[in-house]
């Protein structure tokens, strides 16, 4: 990669739902208790969507709240794109809705899907188009709505995931400055895709497909087996990194990973010799967004004041499928 970056993050932001589902609450919905999830995730509550409500209310609200803080009008920007695993609609994509809902006439839009990982892949997507057209503007946003795709009668995962939305504004770097994206690793591993699924609903079973069981509508996820492929990819990927740009872990100001589960986290910490405050959680508050957790940790940042000119930032995800990514920048 170019040792002078182009694309840089101007702006953040975010929205979540304001209906809360703590840990107490599931405790009167399925067989679990605060302790359990608290001990083996790191949960304690999640935002998730009220009857009638869709994703595409808070991805548009994200954004609105992106671009106000770039002080940026909706038609300036050139290209939106949405990282989700559940639109509002199969068609249009999310990131019409949010064209419309922005009023930004002048943009493309489209969907990426790649699980959690989405968000970095459409971020480095976004490096590509300012350095191939360094006037573009382009919004990156990361949008879940994982409780419509939750079976809350099964115990290991309904007590993982939450809703919400994360937003970033790409555009040019300022030349005088090093801020920027510096690297990004974009990777896949489809060997074990069985092993983090949700197969109703697509083109291979239909809905309503009578050959499938209820329970392939929903997310389903074998826990142990999922954790171990989790840690090994976020501490390699990592380290690809860090060694390809000559940097050491210590290197690094904040890390941002992927807000899965705690013990994740923690590993992966405990791996690359980490204090706790360079490593970005709130997944206490969220649970695991998918496609939204990095932006919106990466916003809270911001606002806890964890972020300064010239810092380190190292963003690392995994999901389902399975997928990885990785982006190195300057702040």
């Amino acid at each position: 990669m170019s040792s002078k970056p182009l694309a840089f993050i101007m702006s953040t932001g975010m929205a979540v739902p304001k209906k809360v589902l703590t840990n107490h609450d599931l405790e009167r919905m399925v067989e679990t208790s605060d302790e359990w999830i608290t001990e083996r995730t790191g949960i304690k509550e999640r935002h998730i969507l009220d009857d009638g409500e869709v994703i595409s209310t808070y991805a548009i609200e994200a954004g609105k709240a992106c671009l106000s803080s770039a002080g940026v009008a909706p038609h300036e920007i050139d290209l939106i794109i949405c990282a989700t695993l559940t639109p509002d609609f199969l068609m249009p994509s999310l990131a019409i809705l949010v064209q419309k809902g922005l009023k930004a006439e002048r943009a493309g839009a489209f969907d990426l899907s790649a699980t959690c990982s989405g968000f970095l892949y459409a971020l480095a997507m976004a490096n590509c188009v300012v350095s191939c057209k360094p006037s573009s503007k382009v919004l990156v946003i990361g949008a879940e709505a994982l409780s419509r795709k939750t079976n809350w009668q099964d115990r290991s995962t309904c007590v993982l995931f939450g809703d919400g939305a994360g937003a970033v504004l790409v555009g040019r770097a300022e030349e005088e400055t090093n801020s920027g994206i510096v690297d990004f690793i974009l990777g896949a591993d489809g060997s074990n895709w069985e092993l983090l699924t949700l197969k109703g609903g697509g083109s291979a079973f239909p809905p309503f497909d009578p050959r499938l069981p209820k329970e392939d509508y929903y997310i389903r996820m074998q826990g142990r087996e999922v954790f171990k492929i989790a840690v090994r990819m976020m501490e390699k990927i990592t380290l690809e990194l860090l060694e390809r740009n000559n940097l050491n872990p210590e290197d690094i100001d904040l890390l941002i990973p992927h807000q899965a589960n705690l013990r994740i986290i923690e590993y992966l910490r405990e791996r690359l010799n980490l204090p706790k405050e360079k490593v970005m959680v709130n997944i206490h508050r969220y649970g695991n967004t998918s496609a939204a957790s990095i932006p919106i940790a990466l916003h809270e940042a911001i606002l806890e004041g964890r972020l300064k000119r010239g810092d380190l930032v190292l963003m690392v995800s995994f999901g389902g499928g399975f997928t990885f990514a990785g982006v190195l920048m300057r702040w």
